[in-house]
């Protein structure tokens, strides 16, 4: 199993293909699984990279757990350097597109094309209060709840009305799989999250994608965003939700494919 040593972590990743390196960061409930569809498909065009963040997956828990999604950016750069990957595209969704936009704050130079899916602009987009609350659910839920049981609570939310129960039992699945040590460190990351003032300095080519039906980061959320980006590209996936990437993956692939290969 391929894994890199990052200070004291195992960082776990998934790795197939030939060609540019394209990195996959998940989100808060998944893992290096949830881009199955992903990689079958890109690989064929792509050296296809999908990691399990520091807490999730088979990675190994921080000692101490992250506050900030910076944190996350550090290791993934660590990761890259292990691989001597030099130039990137870097894919994420939902808190890893949060992780992605902070890598790009600190290493757009690695960077050839970034792609955000299903984003969120975490505190930014929320009174204190509320943005307390969410906080204070996500802390009881890990602590509270098994793994299955959060799955449960949560996954009507991160899927449309139109998914397969295929894809309904595949993502509870991987939802199963979440861990304490990864869980709390997104809460308290997306707690502190505000990247609004970063964006308008991101100078790369930009992708954002959002499922039409997604309730957790609406189209909204990907507006607002796609507003401050100096050049980006907004898409909607018909009919997906907030894993409008499982759910509909032919068509996200084929946005992904298109904005790839545009001015090559």
């Amino acid at each position: 199993m391929p894994y890199v040593q990052v200070k004291d972590l195992n960082i776990y990743y998934e790795i197939e293909g030939n060609g540019e390196p394209l990195v996959l960061l998940h989100g808060m409930s998944n893992n290096s699984q949830s881009w199955k569809e992903q990689i079958r498909e890109l690989k064929n065009d792509y050296k296809v990279i999908a990691w399990d963040a520091p807490g999730y997956g088979r990675s190994s828990n921080p000692a101490e757990e992250f506050r900030y999604f910076e944190e996350f950016a550090h290791i993934l750069k660590a990761m890259i350097d292990e691989l001597k990957l030099e130039k990137i595209y870097l894919l994420g969704h939902s808190m890893g597109a949060a992780i992605a936009i902070e890598f790009c704050k600190f290493y757009s130079d690695r960077i050839k094309k970034l792609i955000i899916a299903d984003p969120t602009r975490g505190a930014a987009a929320l009174p204190q209060e509320e943005n307390k609350r969410k906080l204070e659910n996500r802390l009881f839920s890990i602590e509270s709840l098994s793994p299955e049981e959060i799955a449960d609570k949560r996954i009507k939310a991160l899927l449309s009305p139109y998914a397969s129960k295929e894809v309904y039992k595949r993502v509870k699945e991987i939802m199963s799989q979440v861990r304490p040590a990864g869980y709390r460190s997104v809460a308290y990351s997306l707690y502190h999250l505000n990247q609004m003032s970063v964006l308008s300095h991101i100078t790369v080519p930009v992708l954002i994608i959002c499922g039409e039906l997604d309730t957790v980061t609406p189209v909204n959320e990907s507006k607002a965003i796609h507003e401050e980006l100096i050049n980006s590209k907004f898409v909607i996936i018909p009919k997906g939700g907030h894993l409008c990437y499982q759910e509909e993956p032919r068509v996200f692939n084929s946005r992904i494919i298109e904005f790839l290969n545009e001015n090559k």
